[in-house]
């Protein structure tokens, strides 16, 4: 017994042995005693996906997978690099109000072309991908070229955003052509106000917004929104097939506006339902941990989502 507690207490003081701890135990753990597994007889979809282009170095189990910093926005866009790393990720998603690293205080939206020479070494000394920016505001033509020029820079393949109506995807959408960068619509929860103008919670809404538009238009699907809206993930994905650019995906307590965050396959987010779809629509784009839970002490969680995913990988083969 003396061994046994020296051998945990050994773990537990030893952060990198730990999170592999984790995701060993997930791995090897049978993905039917967390969700189902997926059905091999599903009908493989025809219609193209939008394709990224992410390198396959980049990929876990055939997904380019990492985190949306806003995990972290307790710290720097640098911590949050560190940490995704830390949990396993290889691909990272930033927003645009994070603080640039631990002794410079710039908005990352805000950083020049020296920040940005900085942000690729840091990248390439984790051996990381910046794959999108955002969520960025383009409420008129002005800010949303100021999004895009800032996004060439960067060298993302696309950007995040949330437009609302069909006046705004029409000049997003001649930016897209003239920048070559894709555009994700990310949703958030349906309002309470039943007044709102607000509708892009609603996949439907979404739809019409890009229905005949550049194929370069597309979704970030935020799966957790999507179930504080009363929206099952996987039929939400199904309606919005062809589009899929990238994910914010989560796993959430219950259908509830005011639902937490909770591990993969340990709430009702059905993410094993979710993989299995993006598989069937030969998904070509990064899905982003978003986990908005335990803000300061959140990579144990967010390794173990990076090994659920990876175990469903290895058992789906």
């Amino acid at each position: 017994m003396t061994q046994i507690i020296s051998i945990m207490n050994k773990l537990l003081s030893n952060k990198t042995l730990y999170y592999q701890l984790i995701t060993l135990l997930l791995v090897l753990t049978p993905l039917s005693v967390v969700e189902n597994q997926p059905d091999k007889n599903t009908f493989q979809s025809d219609i193209v996906s939008p394709d990224l282009n992410i390198p396959d170095e980049y990929k876990i189990g055939g997904f380019a997978i990492g985190t949306q910093s806003y995990t972290f926005n307790r710290f720097s866009a640098f911590e949050a690099i560190e940490k995704t790393a830390e949990a396993g990720g290889r691909v990272i998603e930033i927003y645009p109000g994070q603080r640039f690293k631990e002794d410079d205080d710039t908005p990352f939206n805000s950083i020049d072309d020296n920040q940005i020479e900085e942000l690729k070494l840091k990248l390439s000394e984790h051996n990381m991908m910046l794959v999108n920016y955002g969520v960025a505001g383009m409420n008129n033509p002005e800010e949303a070229r100021t999004v895009f020029e800032f996004a060439a820079k960067l060298g993302v393949p696309v950007v995040t955003s949330n437009p609302n109506t069909q006046e705004q995807m029409d000049f997003i959408e001649e930016l897209v052509k003239e920048f070559d960068i894709m555009m994700a619509i990310h949703n958030h929860p349906k309002p309470e106000d039943p007044e709102s103008d607000y509708m892009i919670w609603d996949p439907n809404h979404v739809a019409g917004l890009l229905d005949g538009r550049d194929p370069r238009l597309g979704i970030s699907a935020d799966t957790g929104h999507w179930i504080r809206s009363g929206i099952s993930p996987v039929e939400a994905l199904q309606m919005s097939e062809g589009r899929i650019i990238s994910l914010h995906l989560k796993d959430v307590e219950e259908f509830d506006r005011e639902a937490g965050d909770v591990v993969f396959g340990t709430g009702v987010g059905k993410v094993s339902g979710v993989l299995e779809e993006l598989v069937r629509q030969n998904f070509a784009g990064h899905i982003s941990i978003e986990y908005e839970a335990n803000w300061f002490h959140n990579v144990p969680e967010v390794a173990q989502n990076v090994g659920f995913i990876r175990g469903w990988a290895e058992a789906s083969q």
